[in-house]
């Protein structure tokens, strides 16, 4: 259990994303304003361009650190190779930082693959953790759904389905504040002889321990954005699938709204008046209000932002990770994983 008095560190990649350092700063600004003395943010990257950044923008006195990374992962590069060739990326020196205690948390906005086999290979996996997952929040019609793994694992065996739901549930319980939350194994139709062998497999050791995990049974694609359940499994192939739609769903939905409302003048009347509702609806649907998506199953904090993260994308995702901290997530998980262990043993068997 950490102190709660202690300062909470937090190492930011500031070379990741693909708008450049300048947008990062401005976002660690922004956070580091609103959370005052309660957090240090350590900005890792090429120290003369993140100082030039800083300059340009002229912060007030803020607990604003620059740790220098002499090398910088690009987009386009293959994570093997990064973790081979660039020991010394804004990234690895990120991962360094929790490694060694100097942080506990890492943001970036870089490459996602480079991010989560750098963290795997400087953390480690959480003991009894068989694979880490990638959490991403997906809005629904009366809150948020957790969805995982949507990345980090495009093949998966039942028991790593099974830990998603495990990890995936606390973090509902902890960040979301679910009470508790309803978890659902992703499928293609509801029956639990639905599926391909891998959903099959997974839901008989879902149904299991059903009452401890709340789970619901299968949920089909429809079901995430209504809302069936808090927690919805998959393996990472189709999490990131579903994902990259509901990201389509909101920029491709309010540009084709915007197109219907320009072709009669009674359609720009109501929308003027539907204005507030237009506004509320577009916030939900904002990936940015939502911060990045959690690495679960690691040792320490890993939060992954999106590649197109704006400052306000950067400030919601060190706040992601600065919650996680405070409710001891990690912990929590860890905790819960060597209850589980048991049952998941003789049920997998």
């Amino acid at each position: 259990m950490r102190d709660p008095d202690r300062r909470i560190r937090i190492a930011v990649d500031a070379m990741g994303g693909d708008a450049g350092p300048e947008v990062v700063v401005r976002g660690a600004i922004a956070a580091a304003g609103e959370m005052g003395d309660e957090v240090e943010l350590l900005l890792v990257g090429d120290a003369p361009t993140i100082w030039q950044a800083l300059s340009r923008e002229r912060p007030p006195a803020l607990p604003l650190y620059v740790v220098h990374a002499r090398e910088q992962v690009e987009m386009g590069e293959k994570a093997g190779s990064v973790v081979r060739g660039k020991p010394n990326s804004s990234i690895a020196v990120c991962a360094s930082l929790v490694q060694s205690g100097r942080a506990e948390a890492l943001v970036s906005a870089g490459n996602t693959g480079a991010v989560v086999a750098t963290s795997l290979l400087s953390l480690g996996r959480m003991r009894g953790i068989k694979r880490p997952a990638i959490a991403s929040l997906v809005p629904t019609a009366d809150g948020l759904c957790v969805v995982l793994d949507v990345g980090a694992n495009a093949e998966c065996k039942p028991i790593h389905l099974y830990q998603f739901a495990v990890m995936g549930r606390m973090y509902a319980k902890l960040l979301l504040n679910i009470p508790n939350p309803r978890v659902g194994l992703l499928n293609i139709g509801e029956e639990p002889s639905k599926g391909n062998a891998l959903t099959q497999a997974a839901y008989q050791l879902l149904d299991a321990s059903r009452e401890d995990l709340g789970f619901i049974g299968n949920v089909e694609g429809r079901d995430i954005f209504g809302g069936k359940a808090h927690v919805v499994v998959c393996d990472g192939f189709t999490g990131n699938v579903v994902l990259k739609m509901a990201e389509s769903i909101a920029s491709e939905g309010s540009r084709m709204i915007r197109h219907e409302l320009r072709r009669s003048l009674l359609a720009q009347i109501g929308a003027y008046l539907m204005r507030p509702a237009f506004r509320g609806l577009k916030k939900r649907l904002n990936y940015e209000e939502y911060g990045g998506a959690l690495l679960l199953g690691t040792r320490g904090v890993c939060v992954i932002g999106h590649g197109r993260s704006s400052a306000r994308a950067i400030r919601m995702a060190i706040d992601v990770a600065a919650r996680s901290i405070r409710g001891n997530l990690e912990e929590a998980i860890w905790r819960v994983v060597e209850c589980h262990a048991n049952g998941a043993a003789a049920a997998e068997s």
